[in-house]
């Protein structure tokens, strides 16, 4: 009977965060999430760690901040000032190329800067986390007030159906042509099964949905604005400021004949969208849900420094989830003590094998799941006493759920 229910629950709910509409079925399948609070506790396994080393790791810094955040901002800015100057020369080549460029750093922007400002743990100074993260938000079209509430259940209760829609499974890895071909040049309206929030006309689409105050099609979302109408009332603003900067933008960049600023400004964040897939989507993709042990649940993989410092270090995702108060700078540091009882992190090529080699075998047994393996040295119970800081998940609960 219970795995009849969370079949039908995956059915009517699978989605990731940046999907603006479902697939399958509607209606609401679940209680209240007020009652989820009250009902649902997962007892969560986390790798033992000395608590000094914790406290230590868990400290933010204002300098790594600005190196990051800053450091973003400044790259998409002077990748966007160079593919300017070629266009004003007509040096249509390498306009292209640097606008690939452009917009392969910006798609970082949507959810994943976002994210870790979202945590307020990139920088010590809590009002600096705040801006960059609706400077990011702005820039990428992105909603953070849903998304923190969304968020904060996703860290408590990870793949738990009941609790975190987040992100439900199977998800099947898309490398089609004609979405690969979109990911590559210029993301307008890619599907797998239904439209991606993330698409140009899936997220503009959206975001009048949203400033027009309607409800959504998606069930987890209007399950988030019935549990905190606070942050509905800020996503609606947040919608109309959206579109009034970015459609004020449009028409400046029209009217002057500098339509190329709309394409840096506006659309860079659906423009390449090819790396933030290909790294994103190892999180959880293929892994176990329902098991109250994160190794199980989350995905850790090795990139390249360009690519992790444009991710914001999430690939050091089992260590986020595991200890979500350190700081995005700190999670390799983080792997590197705990790795003991770890599993190895995945390569991005092995990753994706192993996503694809699931996904596969789950088209002949969907009650199938990846057990990832533990090392020989790894623990299954705590028999240690938890600092109070495990728990964190830093500034990003809103207030009706502190």
């Amino acid at each position: 009977m219970r795995h009849s229910t969370l079949t039908n629950l995956r059915k009517a709910f699978r989605m990731n965060w940046y999907d603006s509409s479902p697939r399958g079925e509607t209606g609401s399948l679940h209680k209240p999430l007020k009652e989820v609070r009250k009902d649902l506790r997962v007892e969560w396994y986390r790798c033992p760690i000395d608590h000094a080393t914790l406290r230590e790791l868990s400290k933010r810094s204002d300098l790594q901040g600005w190196l990051q955040a800053g450091g973003h901002l400044g790259l998409v800015a002077l990748s966007g000032t160079i593919t300017f100057l070629l266009w004003s020369q007509q040096q249509w080549l390498g306009c292209i190329l640097m606008l690939f460029v452009h917009g392969t750093m910006a798609s970082f922007f949507v959810g994943v800067a976002p994210h870790e400002l979202g945590h307020g743990t990139v920088f010590r100074t809590k009002r600096l986390n705040k801006i960059f993260c609706y400077v990011f938000s702005l820039l990428g079209w992105f909603e953070t007030f849903d998304y923190n509430t969304s968020h904060t259940y996703h860290h408590r209760y990870t793949l738990h159906p009941e609790g975190d829609r987040e992100v439900l499974l199977p998800i099947k890895p898309t490398v089609g042509k004609t979405f690969l071909i979109q990911m590559f040049t210029i993301n307008i309206l890619t599907k797998r099964g239904r439209t991606l929030g993330n698409s140009l006309i899936g997220r503009i689409y959206s975001t009048f949905k949203t400033a027009c105050g309607k409800d959504s099609s998606n069930e987890w979302i209007n399950a988030l604005h019935a549990d905190q109408p606070d942050q509905h009332r800020n996503s609606i603003w947040w919608a109309r400021f959206l579109l009034a900067f970015h459609g004020t933008v449009i028409v400046v960049s029209i009217s002057t004949g500098l339509w190329i600023l709309a394409l840096l400004i506006s659309f860079a964040p659906f423009i390449a969208n090819w790396a933030i897939y290909f790294v994103g989507l190892p999180q959880h993709t293929g892994l176990m849900d329902n098991v109250p042990d994160f190794r199980k649940a989350v995905r850790s993989n090795t990139l390249i420094f360009p690519l992790e410092f444009l991710y914001w270090r999430m690939n050091w995702h089992l260590e986020h989830h595991m200890y979500a108060g350190v700081p995005c700078y700190n999670l390799k540091k983080l792997g590197r003590v705990i790795a003991h009882d770890m599993p190895e992190p995945r390569t991005l090529r092995s990753a994706w094998r192993e996503m694809l080699t699931t996904w596969r075998r789950q088209e002949t047994d969907p009650s199938y799941q990846f057990d990832t393996p533990l090392p020989a040295t790894a623990r299954k119970v705590r028999t240690d006493t938890p600092d109070v800081l495990e728990n964190s998940i830093g500034e990003l609960a809103p207030r009706g759920l502190r």
